[in-house]
């Protein structure tokens, strides 16, 4: 009879063992990181209907009170102010616009078209989502600096206006973009027998495969999540905008809900199960530990705190926009045209309805807005971030050739700090190996050297099993 002492493998069983509690506690940790991201988009998506519109307001006043109130300053408006009125312009082109396109129609035309044609379809708006996603913010960050860019620079832009009208044609063929999103799904509820919807959501599982056996850094990861983030927001959106029409068609009849309520729990209980099983697995095959949610999280809160500040170097909907591909703009003028179309508002009666209506989103901005921004202040200081948020981006030196201060002087004429000895020596590392750590030593709000060494070692050597 054999005998086995395991315990002479003990470091090898006690990591074996430590990956399955990692396992077991992706679900938690990541789920606490794509609900906090979640609200983060939800308070962007609702700026965009609650205070947008305010603030276009005050705007607007501004520039018709100047003459009575005398003009005072280089600049009529201030940039923030011109940003917000060129966000009001866009939407409302953009809306004005998506009149002259026939959701019915686009719903039929589809509806024509084939299983096999359909799947294909669908595949190809993903992809064209995120590069619109991904080139978009780039089109309205250049209107925005080009029309709030001081006016002493020399320009070498091709002016405002073609970055405006860049910025609306943009706008206006990613919201189509997405109402061909939508009318696909709804086609594929309205199936008789459910084969369309059930190819739909087993695209989803064809993602872990593209994405499990990859390597894999924190960065990278974070990237991931990023994206999760922004596709699970869209994908409740597009499930809203499905149920506002087929509700629409059956006279707001309430039993019709209940009908459309089991494709609806497949379509959400299959994205988080996607999510759970790729994030699990990507994280076993590349020695993550699951701590490295709260990470990402408190780097989230982070932006959202900075943003918060008086001296704010970005508005809080563009900093989400940037860190998770996520544009308001398209989605907010779908869901205007679809409820519009959708719900007939006649009579003073109703008017006053969509006014308490109105004041009902203010009211849930700012409750998400003040709990998000405490729960913010909590994950930063968890994070020990205070001191970052008082430190000021470095500026480039003026082109003006005015000869240094006094005190920048002194600060050149010191001799350099010797770096400290280190204590142990280092293993000796080759110049890819160099090259990844000093690449994910600039990164901002993770773990020591120590531990992204060693992740960047595993991560050249490869995913293996032993």
């Amino acid at each position: 009879m054999l005998g086995y002492f395991l315990e002479h493998n003990e470091a090898k069983y006690t990591e074996r063992r430590e990956r399955v509690y990692t396992c077991m506690r992706i679900p938690k940790e990541l789920e606490k990181l794509m609900i906090f991201g979640f609200f983060l988009c939800v308070d962007a998506f609702l700026y965009v209907f609650t205070l947008l519109p305010l603030r276009v307001l005050l705007a607007v006043l501004r520039l018709l009170t100047l003459p009575c109130c005398g003009f005072s300053g280089s600049r009529l408006l201030q940039p923030a102010q011109v940003c917000d009125v060129l966000k009001g312009l866009i939407l409302v082109l953009c809306f004005s616009m998506m009149h002259y396109v026939d959701y019915s129609m686009m719903y039929h035309l589809i509806r024509g078209q084939s299983v096999i044609k359909l799947y294909l379809i669908y595949n190809m708006l993903e992809v064209a989502d995120r590069l619109f996603s991904s080139f978009g913010q780039d089109i309205l960050d250049a209107l925005y600096w080009t029309a709030t860019e001081p006016k002493e620079r020399k320009r070498d832009s091709i002016g405002v206006i073609p970055h405006f009208i860049m910025a609306v044609f943009y706008v206006f063929l990613h919201a189509i973009l997405i109402m061909v999103q939508a009318s696909t799904l709804n086609v594929a509820f309205n199936s008789h027998n459910k084969s369309l919807l059930t190819i739909m959501m087993s695209n989803n599982f064809v993602e872990i495969k593209g994405s499990v056996f990859k390597k894999f850094e924190k960065n990278n990861l974070f990237q991931m999540s990023n994206s999760d983030i922004k596709e699970r927001f869209t994908s409740y959106v597009l499930l809203l905008i499905v149920c506002l029409r087929n509700m629409e068609q059956f006279a707001w009849n309430p039993d019709h809900l209940w009908v459309l309520f089991p494709d609806v729990l497949m379509v959400v209980l299959s994205e988080v199960a996607v999510d759970i099983i790729k994030h699990a697995f990507i994280t076993k095959f590349n020695d993550i530990t699951a701590d490295v949610y709260s990470e990402y999280r408190a780097s989230l809160a982070f932006d959202l705190v900075s943003s918060r500040q008086k001296n704010a170097c970005t508005d809080y909907s563009d900093s989400v926009a940037r860190r998770m591909g996520f544009i308001p703009l398209p989605l907010a003028v779908l869901l205007i045209r679809v409820v519009m179309s959708s719900v007939k508002v006649q009579g003073a009666l109703s008017y006053t309805c969509v006014f308490l209506f109105y004041l009902g989103l203010v009211s849930l901005k700012v409750l998400n807005s003040i709990v998000l921004l405490g729960k913010s202040c909590v994950y930063v200081k968890r994070a020990n971030m205070e001191d970052k948020l008082f430190e000021r981006p470095s500026t480039a030196p003026p082109s003006s050739g005015k000869p240094p201060s006094k005190t920048e002087q002194e600060r050149s004429s010191r001799p350099p700090t010797p770096p400290p000895e280190p204590e142990q020596p280092l293993p000796s590392l080759s110049k890819e190996e160099e090259g990844e750590a000093q690449a994910a030593s600039e990164l901002k709000h993770r773990t020591p050297k120590e531990d992204l060494l060693e992740i960047d070692r595993f991560t050249i050597c490869g995913n293996r099993i032993d």
